[in-house]
């Protein structure tokens, strides 16, 4: 898959993009992030991308004819064009999923007021909501929707890795323990010393389940109204 980021700082995002998992997939060319700087496509002397709000009010948005360019450059109107606002659909494991599907993605990151209306009209595909917050670098919800979404591109990780995570069966990842078996007094629970598989996928059922009610209940409630138990 190969990731168009749309970005007026590159270098926040490259920093994430060039370490660790990512990079290791990069290598293996199972992904590509293709950094455009919005700022090569303004055609002033002062490279500007932002302008007042017609109507008035606090902030900047960000000029339509730099970014039109910048997503031109990158074919946006043939590819499903990614917009993370506040204002957008709830970002989910789900969505994540389908949009791994995906051989391209281009991905805007809004900054200060967000963009120009007339480019989501144009060009966006996705406005999507990385949670009931704002913040003030599109960059950083661009590498949220990014990160859970290049994870699950085969021959990133293994897919056993994969089947109990949190989300995927509509609860939330039961807790885990690893060496010493005590720790500041806190023992390891004996089921999972005792190498019975049985009891310890109950286990594991059964902790899902109290982590899901107690810190998503929504959650919880669709699991219940599917029939599971």
């Amino acid at each position: 898959m190969t990731f168009h980021i749309l970005t007026l700082f590159p270098e926040i995002v490259e920093g994430y993009v060039r370490s660790s998992l990512m990079d290791k997939a990069a290598q293996k060319g199972i992904i590509r992030c293709n950094l455009v700087n919005i700022r090569d496509f303004a055609r002033d002397r002062h490279r500007t991308c932002d302008d007042a709000p017609y109507g008035g009010g606090a902030g900047m948005v960000l000029k339509p004819e730099p970014l039109g360019e910048a997503l031109d450059s990158v074919g946006a109107g043939e590819k499903r064009t990614l917009y993370p606002a506040p204002g957008g659909i709830p970002f989910t494991n789900r969505m994540a999923r389908d949009l791994s599907a995906e051989e391209e993605l281009v991905i805007i990151c809004g900054r200060y007021e967000g963009i120009d209306q007339r480019i989501i009209d144009l060009y966006v595909s996705d406005e999507i909501s990385v949670g009931d917050y704002v913040l003030s670098s599109g960059e950083v919800a661009a590498l949220i929707i990014i990160d859970a979404v290049y994870r699950l591109i085969e021959g990133v990780i293994k897919p056993e890795s994969l089947l109990e995570e949190s989300f995927v069966n509509g609860l939330l990842e039961y807790p885990h323990y690893t060496r010493p078996e005590e720790y500041r007094g806190i023992k390891v629970p004996d089921v999972l010393l005792s190498g019975h598989h049985r009891n310890i996928e109950k286990w594991r059922l059964q902790q899902s389940l109290e982590k899901t009610k107690k810190n998503r209940p929504d959650l919880y409630g669709n699991y219940k109204e599917t029939g599971n138990n």
